[in-house]
């Protein structure tokens, strides 16, 4: 990893932990003893940090190099073993935004947060239900849930837990029968995992928890429920 690629590694964890709701941008300006501007044209990729700048942030966010290195190229010895059986036994899932899972058919390299590895098995065997619109979608990205989006659905999905998605499953029909399936499931510019259901034209979203609502979306005359739905929910990883 050369100067520039850990800058936007930093970068890019600044930006999900500000995304998560952890930090702001005036808080981490307070903490590096930067100006707000500063930190900010930072996270925008107008500027970039020098390196005593670099080790400031390192420092105030507790994060290390070692930490901000991408799984399949951790450091060698035991850790660099362990990265190279999961590339053989798992199968590589990029982790995007949540506005990259919800709008773009071909994940770019550049919206690639970081990668995790899924367990070929559990992957080769979920059964998909393509929609024609979205049949040519590339078929499981992940995301990492935000402290809004696990709070519904704790202790099933965690504050920064991995979520895997299936974006080839937009159907209703139940995965497997007698249990609830988990969707990602669009809500104007933003998306919410829930249990789904439909009655008379409208999209019912139900929470885990019982401390949160039950949210509705009406389907107009020219929708369908995989206009809303992202992906089914394959995988849930709370450690990683």
């Amino acid at each position: 990893m050369n100067f520039h690629e850990l800058q936007e590694s930093v970068r890019a964890e600044l930006q999900r932990r500000v995304d998560s709701g952890r930090i702001t941008a005036s808080s981490l300006a307070r903490q590096v003893g930067f100006k707000q501007a500063h930190i900010s044209n930072f996270l925008n990729r107008r500027r970039a940090l020098s390196l005593e700048g670099l080790d400031r942030v390192l420092a105030a966010q507790n994060l290390s190099v070692e930490g901000l290195l991408p799984v399949e190229i951790q450091a060698s010895g035991e850790a660099g073993a362990a990265a190279k059986a999961s590339t053989e036994t798992g199968e590589a899932i990029p982790v995007v935004a949540q506005w990259t899972a919800m709008e773009e058919a071909v994940i770019r390299p550049g919206a690639v947060i970081e990668t995790v590895y899924a367990p070929i098995a559990r992957l080769t065997e979920s059964r998909a239900r393509p929609v024609a619109k979205y049949q040519h979608w590339e078929r499981f990205v992940a995301i990492r849930a935000d402290v809004q989006q696990a709070s519904a659905m704790q202790p099933m999905v965690l504050p920064e837990s991995i979520v895997v998605l299936d974006r080839q499953y937009r159907s209703l029909a139940a995965y497997r029968a007698h249990q609830r399936t988990l969707y990602a499931v669009r809500t104007g510019a933003g998306l919410l995992l829930r249990f789904v259901e439909f009655d008379e034209g409208w999209l019912m979203l139900r929470p885990l928890s019982m401390e949160f609502p039950l949210q509705m979306i009406p389907l107009g005359a020219e929708e369908s429920a995989a206009d809303y739905l992202v992906g089914r929910v394959v995988l849930v990883v709370n450690e990683l």
